[in-house]
């Protein structure tokens, strides 16, 4: 059987954050041939909003929830989602891997922010069948908020527990975490507390690295281990030979 894992594609890898929806087509060409070489696993996809959905969430205040003067911004910023998620799926069955979009949108509620449910059981049905997921950062209706913003790095801490995937990683702008310079091999929740880290130039709703870092320091400590690495080093995760970036991980391993 195919190793199950889930790679997460970082926005500011598949879109220019410097442009409102700007997708990096050759990137997202270039990662998809990567995938359709593999036989040996089955990847979930995650990827990010990028320049296709912070800008827009944010002009309209999604981020601090829904009331009577941005409801509209839920449509907004949905549909340009959607569309980096279509460029994303359409690269990927270009190259070959069967593929199809799946909408945290359609299939998810949360409450403060935080995913409550999520309903796996189409997912599941896909991966069982050879069909590979591909999801997204999305607007989501919130129970307290009314709406909320939900990053792909959430969904990663989600979705690994739920469909059990065998290894995560984070695919990103830079070679992991840096600390003067020089890539962190290794982060536990001891170490991340002393660790101070910048978040993004650009417009991002959902809190950049130290976003990332919080969402895989939850999944540590349910034991799951996971990697943050440059987008040039996609091919050796995936075939499980070192990557350079920094691993996750939790105090006991």
């Amino acid at each position: 059987m195919p190793e199950l894992i889930i790679l997460k594609l970082g926005g500011s890898v598949i879109t220019d954050k410097s442009k409102k929806c700007s997708v990096n087509e050759e990137r997202i060409s270039a990662l998809s041939r990567e995938i359709s070489q593999r036989k040996d696993i089955f990847p979930v996809i995650i990827h990010g909003a990028g320049s296709c959905g912070h800008p827009e969430a944010k002009e309209h205040h999604l981020d601090k929830g829904l009331d009577q003067t941005n409801r509209a911004g839920i449509f907004i910023t949905h549909r340009a989602v959607k569309r980096l998620n279509n460029a994303v799926v359409n690269a990927l069955r270009a190259s070959g891997v069967e593929s199809v979009g799946i909408h945290p949108l359609d299939a998810c509620t949360a409450k403060n922010g935080r995913l409550i449910s999520f309903e796996c059981r189409p997912l599941e049905l896909l991966i069982k069948n050879g069909v590979v997921p591909v999801l997204h950062g999305d607007v989501v209706m919130d129970e307290d908020r009314g709406a909320c913003i939900v990053s792909g790095d959430q969904l990663v801490s989600y979705l690994a527990c739920a469909i059990h995937a065998e290894r995560i990683g984070l695919a990103t702008d830079v070679p992991g975490v840096l600390k003067d310079g020089r890539v962190i091999p290794v982060i536990t929740s001891a170490s991340a507390r002393s660790l101070e880290i910048n978040e993004s130039g650009n417009t991002d709703v959902t809190g950049g690295m130290r976003g990332k870092i919080n969402e895989l320091l939850m999944l540590a400590e349910n034991g799951i281990e996971s990697s943050i690495f440059h987008v040039s080093r996609t091919g050796d995760f995936l075939d499980g030979r070192d990557h350079g970036g920094t691993v996750v991980t939790s105090e006991r391993s």
